[in-house]
């Protein structure tokens, strides 16, 4: 089911991209894994058992069963006086939370939930919270109903019973059916008024606000930790949207005390995998607060904070409130910062966040006078393919800018990239080719690739079973060509090249064959290339695209069949196998590119005679004396010449006839 999704600090669906960043969660990174995983619970098992070989039981194990025991034989009054006993022992050992467990204490806590005592309840609770941690425990208390009784007590009058219900469900909800029970049982409405809090508790000092404005402020942060753990469901999230959470954590989040921020970024950068929340941080303008509290020294908080920038940043109306509240100073001095340097979940945050800044050209321009493209390939040495991914996707937005290619080059970052050409993560591998097919497009940096055996690496990587890494190395292949001192002897030293370029045009992919027919239009520019293309059967691939409707692969095609026909008999084979009538059709489409493309591709197969018949009777003039009076230099000159063909035959033909009736 959508709704029982593992915890996860990143969805797929945002970014595009967020690919690469590693796991990030409440306190319970990889639980939802390890508790359905039947060797979590060996290895426990294992522990255990190890501790009984090796060692006598500790004597806290039995004092605690004895205190259990008090509590199911006596009465009231007993009962509170072995809670406040179970509460001095350090409840985060395992033998301790086993010596409750195995003497049946947790099916008795989840009883007391449901007593009228307040000071029982409250020992319960407290327990409870200590114990939950663990990962059996925390299914044990939800198979055994604990989860309504904590949901009914979220609305209880007293405020400590609400904080310790609220912190109890935070520990239970890294598990997915405790999760799915708080939406059923409806915890999330529940939960979310928690975060009900006036603003002015929110940003006076503690040490200036009385007791009871302090519980609520307790209130508040329980309330947004056991709303983190639950937002790890899609259904839970949609329903926190639902119930009116987006107010309520625009307000949180201006909060000046770390304990409840940390609890509510979390929330807000786990929310931020869906569309309608990234929107909600664009609207609320709550991109303001995230970059204060990027200020922070917590470092949690600013991990947090880069992650929601990072799941919003895919609008421009949000890169530019980043860069207008400053962001970009903070995120590229937290990566400048040796000391972040071993935290990789916060440098992937970070890295992140300036990966999606960077698509705006405003941003870069930002981030070139703080000296970011440096800074950015320096952080290639890292180990963690995390950071590497968003480095490189940052590299990538950088350098489409001229200037930022001398100083990926000069600072020795394409050696790097190279190097991890060699890797196997896919995110990664999606896109070092970007950065070294904007690289490519120097020729000083075309030569160094070509020295360090690049343009071999980036053709090996067409073989990937990940259509994004195939498109993304068939783009980069076009400059390394194109650029490269002599490109013709280049490719056809690789063995096997244009053999795997011909069979990807099998692909099912529409972006992947878009970039492998940009490629071949690049490569059939030599004709000793376009010579071996062809007889590995090019033409008859091509033509088997033609009745696509895809805008981009149209384009692509266009300029492929353009320069594949000036080999042999090729104009006639895309005669023969009926690939004029349908591009003639392309030429009915408003995009600029497909029209050029298109025209081109005429032009070149208009040269043979039978071709020229079958555009005039599909009515290509028609649209070629629309063409040629357009402002693109290459489609008008394209478009002249194929009306120029044409017209040439028909000349031709009709000085022929002259002749015969004069004969």
């Amino acid at each position: 089911m959508a709704d029982e999704e593992n915890v996860s600090g990143f969805n797929a669906e945002a970014g595009q991209d967020a690919v690469g960043l590693p796991r990030i969660v409440m306190v319970a990174e990889g639980d939802d894994t390890s508790a359905s995983s039947p060797s979590s619970t060996s290895s426990s098992e294992d522990n255990w058992a190890n501790l009984i070989k090796s060692t006598d039981i500790p004597p806290e194990y039995w004092h605690i069963q004895k205190l259990v025991k008090y509590m199911k034989t006596g009465n009231q009054t007993a009962t509170m006086v072995a809670l406040s006993c179970l509460k001095d022992f350090d409840l985060m050992q395992e033998v301790n939370q086993r010596a409750i467990q195995e003497i049946g204490g947790l099916e008795l806590l989840v009883n007391l939930l449901e007593t009228r005592d307040l000071a029982c309840l409250l020992g319960a609770l407290a327990i409870l919270k200590e114990i939950t941690p663990n990962i059996e425990i925390r299914r044990r208390a939800t198979d055994l109903g604990a989860v309504p009784l904590l949901v009914g007590l979220i609305s209880d009058p007293a405020r400590d019973v609400q904080i310790l219900a609220a912190e109890t469900i935070a520990h239970l909800g890294r598990i997915r059916k405790s999760r799915k029970f708080c939406r059923k049982y409806g915890g999330i409405p529940k939960l979310i008024d928690l975060l009900d809090v006036k603003e002015e508790f929110l940003v006076t000092p503690r040490e200036e606000l009385s007791a009871d404005d302090v519980l609520y402020l307790d209130i508040a942060r329980a309330g947004a930790k056991a709303l983190w753990s639950m937002s790890a469901s899609h259904r839970n999230r949609e329903a926190m949207r639902k119930f009116g959470l987006v107010p309520l954590i625009a307000r949180v989040i201006k909060t000046i005390h770390l304990d409840v921020a940390v609890p509510a970024v979390g929330l807000l950068q786990m929310c931020a995998n869906e569309t309608s929340f990234q929107l909600a941080i664009q609207t609320e303008k709550m991109i303001a607060d995230l970059i204060r509290h990027l200020a922070d020294p917590d470092k949690d908080l600013k991990m947090y904070c880069s992650l929601a920038i990072f799941k919003s940043a895919s609008y421009s109306i949000t890169r530019d409130m980043i860069l207008n509240a400053g962001g970009l100073e903070l995120l590229v001095a937290a990566a400048q910062d040796p000391d972040n340097r071993p935290n990789k979940p916060l440098m992937a945050a970070v890295t992140g966040a300036v990966w999606k800044c960077a698509i705006s050209e405003a941003c870069v321009k930002r981030m070139n006078s703080l000296n970011a493209v440096v800074t950015l390939v320096a952080l290639l040495d890292d180990e963690n393919d995390g950071v590497l991914t968003n480095v490189t996707g940052a590299l990538a937005e950088c350098a489409k800018f001229p200037p930022n290619r001398e100083k990926i080059k000069n600072a020795n970052g394409i050696p790097l990239l190279i190097f991890h050409l060699n890797n196997t993560h896919k995110p990664l591998l999606e896109n070092v080719p970007l950065v070294l097919m904007e690289c490519a497009k120097e020729r000083s940096c075309i030569d160094e690739i070509d020295q360090l055996d690049g343009v071999r690496l980036i053709w090996s990587l067409l073989k990937n079973d990940s259509k994004r890494v195939q498109t993304n190395a068939a783009l980069a292949i076009c400059p390394c060509v194109q650029n490269a001192t002599d490109s013709g002897e280049m490719v056809r030293s690789f063995v096997g090249a244009l053999d795997l370029i011909v069979e990807l045009l099998d692909s099912d992919d529409r972006d992947v064959l878009s970039a492998i027919c940009d490629a071949i239009a690049t490569i059939a520019r030599d004709r000793e290339n376009l010579a071996v293309l062809s007889d590995h059967g090019v033409v008859e691939r091509l033509c088997r695209l033609v009745s696509t409707t895809d805008e981009k692969l149209r384009a692509s095609l266009g300029m492929a069949v353009a320069y594949c026909c000036d080999w042999a008999q090729n104009r006639k084979e895309f005669g023969d196998r009926g690939a004029v009538t349908p591009l003639v059709n392309f030429m009915t489409s408003r995009n600029l590119s497909v029209q050029r493309a298109t025209a081109l591709a005429l032009y070149h197969l208009s040269f043979y005679s039978i071709n020229c018949v079958t555009m005039h009777a599909a009515g290509v003039v028609q649209f070629l004396l629309e063409t040629v009076g357009s402002k693109d230099a290459m489609l008008q000159e394209a478009s002249a010449g194929c009306l120029c063909n044409i017209r040439k035959l028909a000349l031709a033909t009709e000085n022929h006839k002259l002749k015969n009736i004069n004969i």
